[in-house]
């Protein structure tokens, strides 16, 4: 099952993937030159590789939200009650880190039962539902800890978010590399088997070849790019970075069940036409607990890998987070109508989103110029969906 339009029907390579992916890196070689060649160093891009996850965790999920025809503008507040709550549990009243995370994730589930109880069982809007969340968990977060700030301390759990000891060191990331390169070409050769099998037209091996080489290509450059980067204070580089291979974990996890499972059939079944959806039997408001349940697992993870890079959980965490998760989407190919989506769309969402907001941070843009252009680039976002539907979709 294809998760977005547009495929070229010859080399079976997602239009509009590819153009999200020249745009990324157009716009990485530009800021790198108008930073005066700070974007495209290895320090730079280690960051950026942190920062990018915690948003790319919870967009992948949000995809399926949308598709569904839902939206969930609580994640932010959520992700910041749940961090707090999780610090708080640590420091304040001395619990274990596996212990305090259990009941963060247990908040979460209750929170989501709440908020997709109404959507799914009583038919309010996930829009309003979802709104006042905004608010009251924001406020909630307030309340947790009485506004102040909860230190973590516990040397594993800072690991979770990067950081100092947080990289999985040279030797794993070639090995990692290289598993994940053979594993894509095994992808190729097993899908070129099964079309061959079925008698249906086969590209000549060469295009396959080149089209599974290119990203194994990026694959190995983000490991060379990761093993370059060394902290001063350290006798060897870093790795990569911890918080990214949870968010590619996620990331094949949902891509799994999007693609493999009855699950991610139901989800873009609703969002194609729910009526259609309740008569043929599928269990919509079923699906949709269980939507709004796996977004609390994965605003949890968010919320344990950001309080393990701030080491602390603070009232402000996630403010704000819902624009760039929604608009991760969105640039990805996620329709806001529902009914389409791409799980690997939202990686590059992700990429694209927190690359802008890092580009001006080195460029030393004003924060209000900078909220200005990423709401901005959230409209242009959704009026190239609505255009790319309209004249590249249909001719697909």
């Amino acid at each position: 099952m294809s998760d977005s339009p547009g495929l070229w029907r010859r080399s079976g390579v997602d239009l509009r993937l590819l153009l999200m992916s020249v745009l990324l890196v157009v716009m990485a070689i530009v800021f790198h030159v108008m930073s005066g060649g700070l974007f495209l160093t290895p320090e730079n891009l280690y960051n950026l590789a942190q920062q990018t996850a915690v948003v790319g965790v919870v967009a992948t999920v949000m995809v399926l939200i949308i598709v569904a025809r839902h939206i969930d503008l609580s994640v932010g507040s959520v992700m910041g009650f749940v961090g707090v709550l999780i610090a708080y549990l640590q420091y304040t009243a001395g619990w274990s880190w596996p212990a305090s995370c259990l009941a963060g994730l247990a908040v979460a589930l209750l929170v989501s039962l709440y908020q997709g109880g109404l959507t799914a069982l009583l038919g309010v809007p996930s829009f309003v539902v979802t709104l006042g969340g905004l608010m009251s968990f924001r406020g909630a977060a307030f309340l947790v800890a009485d506004g102040k700030t909860q230190p973590v301390n516990d040397e594993f759990f800072q690991t979770l978010g990067g950081g100092y000891d947080g990289g999985i060191g040279v030797t794993a990331t070639w090995v990692l590399a290289a598993l994940v390169g053979l594993a894509l070409f095994a992808r190729m050769l097993q899908k070129r088997s099964a079309r061959q099998r079925h008698e249906m037209a086969v590209e000549p091996l060469w295009l396959d070849v080149l089209l599974t080489a290119v990203p194994v290509a990026v694959v190995l450059a983000f490991a060379a790019t990761m093993n370059h980067y060394q902290i001063p204070s350290k006798t060897a580089p870093q790795g990569i970075p911890i918080p990214v291979l949870i968010w590619a974990v996620v990331a094949v996890v949902l891509s799994f069940l999007v693609h493999r499972t009855r699950f991610g059939r139901y989800v873009f079944a609703m969002g194609g036409n729910p009526d259609a959806a309740a008569l043929v039997g599928i269990p919509v408001k079923r699906v949709t607990l269980m939507l709004f349940a796996l977004l609390a697992v994965l605003v949890t993870i968010a919320a344990i890998v950001s309080i393990a890079r701030l080491n602390a959980g603070t009232n402000s965490l996630g403010t704000g987070m819902e624009l760039y998760v929604i608009a991760a989407a969105v640039i990805g190919g996620t329709a806001l109508a529902g009914g389409s989506g791409s799980i690997f769309g939202s990686v590059l969402g992700a990429l694209i989103m927190q690359s802008l907001d890092s580009g001006m941070l080195l460029l030393d843009v004003p924060i209000g110029k900078r909220m200005v252009i990423i709401g901005q680039v959230l409209i242009v976002a959704v009026v190239f969906d609505v255009l790319y539907r309209k004249y590249v979709g249909e001719s697909s």
